[in-house]
Parts: C-alpha cells; structure tokens; sequence
C-alpha cells in the first residue's frame, strides 16, 4: 500500500491510498481518481516524501513512537467506521460489488475480501475499489 498527496486542476488537496504506484497510473489514465472536493479527474499528485526508517529508529525516537500511535489511532477510527456504516458482505464482496454496480439503483455501502486477483478484476470492469489497512482493534 503506497498513500499519496494529490491535487487537482483547482489545486485542492487530499490523500489516497493505492496499491502500488502502478495502480495510481493505470486509475490515473482511465480517469477513475476524482477530486474528493470537486470531482474533477484531473488529478496529479503533489510533492511527497517517502519515511524509510529501521527497526532502531522507530522504537528510540519518540516522537516517531508518538506519531506511530497517532497514525494507529487515526486507522482504528477509520475501521470502527466502517463497521459502522458499510455492511460486511464478507468474501461475497466481489459479487455483491458487481451486483451495485451493475443494478444502479442497489447502492448501498459494502466491505468484505477480495483477493488481489479479484480486485484486479473488477478494476478492469470499471469497478472501484479501494484497500483499506484494517489494523486489529485491540492490539496495543
């Protein structure tokens, strides 16, 4: 998973996630990223800066710790919302995904398992889809 900075034409800002900076090119020429703010497919992304770090050196800077747990806090928020507002089809997500995209008036928010092959697939139909980190609630 590669996250990525991008602004559009109206030089709005937001965040992405995608598999690999690959599948950033391919969504990217098929026009299927939008702005979040103003829904143009006008999309580039912005300057960015990878964070490599050893083993070392996230467990003795702090404030690497403290940004850690801020980031795990921040993914365990967007899991409990999902939960709460998409209903979990499980590993019929690849089914039932193609049974709202198909029968438009079905939308309804959904989440499951789709292996990477899956996702391909319904990437190439013209589906989007989006993996998510799901990080485990109670870890510490």
């Amino acid at each position: 998973m590669i996250k990525y900075n991008l602004k559009c034409k109206n030089k709005h800002e937001f965040e992405s996630w995608f598999s690999s900076s690959k599948e950033f090119e391919k969504l990217k020429s098929k026009k299927l990223i939008e702005c979040a703010i103003c829904g143009t497919k006008k999309i580039q992304k912005s300057i960015m800066s990878p964070s490599v770090l050893n083993k070392d050196e996230k467990t003795n800077d702090p404030n690497i710790s403290k940004n850690l747990k801020k980031i795990r806090k921040e993914l365990i928020k967007m899991r409990y919302f999902v939960e709460k507002n998409f209903e979990n089809v499980g590993k019929n997500f690849p089914r039932e995904v193609r049974n709202i995209y198909y029968d438009k008036r079905k939308n309804k928010n959904i989440y499951g398992h789709a292996s990477k092959e899956e996702a391909e697939e319904l990437k190439d139909e013209g589906i989007e889809v989006a993996s998510l980190p799901w990080i485990n609630k109670r870890d510490n």
